[in-house]
């Protein structure tokens, strides 16, 4: 079979060897197809959107029901979507088999949050195929990572802005309030957020603890472009 860009719209093909995976209709060549898919996203945007997506759930989720639209396991699939980008090719392409080992979560839990990312307008992802360097009459190609791309869906923004009216200062809020002003201190005395964003690239437990405080900056940032309807848009 050729390996020429363009999509995979023949029947699948099915390999001898079962360890090589038919090729989904729709897929493209891996290395030809992400050029004009991938976007660059800044650490803050990918953020913001993380604390659109939680706000967007919670607003949503009906009385009685343990999750909202998107799920716990969405929610946990954008944030580290977030962490893995590069930001600034806006490179994601990570298998199913690593967004279950890395969240401790079933292939049916991740694919049904990649789904639900999706249907929300959060996520987008292009199949891709790759070639099995295989001599013979057996398939050329298999299947192989899908390439994301982070989305801000509209129709969220506006289901988020459109219930930011005033509320009653509940317990959950007050908290939140008090994280956020501790926060804002504790990165005034390590020297700034440039150090913060340093001090978060680090796979550590202080990593862990900046990335913890950026995440508070940022839902700050996202609550004041909200009352003050700044348009906002990752494309």
């Amino acid at each position: 079979m050729s390996n020429t860009f363009g999509a995979v719209t023949n029947r699948a093909l099915m390999s001898h060897d079962h360890q090589v995976r038919p090729v989904r209709r729709n897929s493209r060549l891996r290395g030809h197809c992400e050029a004009g898919f991938w976007r660059a996203v800044s650490r803050r945007e990918g953020w913001s959107l993380v604390v659109l997506a939680k706000r967007y759930e919670k607003l949503r989720k009906e009385a009685g029901n343990k999750n909202g639209p998107l799920g716990i396991v969405a929610i946990e699939v954008l944030e580290y979507m977030v962490n893995l980008i590069d930001h600034r090719t806006g490179r994601l392409e990570p298998s199913i088999a690593t967004l279950m080992q890395k969240l401790n979560r079933s292939r049916d839990a991740i694919w049904k949050a990649l789904n639900a990312l999706r249907r929300h307008g959060f996520i987008d992802w292009l199949r891709r195929y790759v070639p099995t360097n295989k001599e013979g009459s057996g398939p050329q190609v298999q299947q192989t990572s899908n390439a994301y791309r982070l989305l801000r869906p509209r129709q969220a923004e506006y289901a988020v802005a459109g219930a930011s009216s005033p509320l009653p200062l509940d317990r959950e809020q007050a908290e939140q309030e008090k994280a956020i002003t501790r926060a804002e201190h504790d990165v005034q005395e390590i020297g700034g957020r440039l150090v913060l964003e340093q001090m978060a690239e680090v796979q550590s437990t202080t990593g862990e603890w900046a990335r913890r405080l950026l995440r508070l900056l940022d839902l700050r940032e996202s609550v004041n472009r909200t009352e003050s309807h700044i348009p906002y848009s990752l494309s």
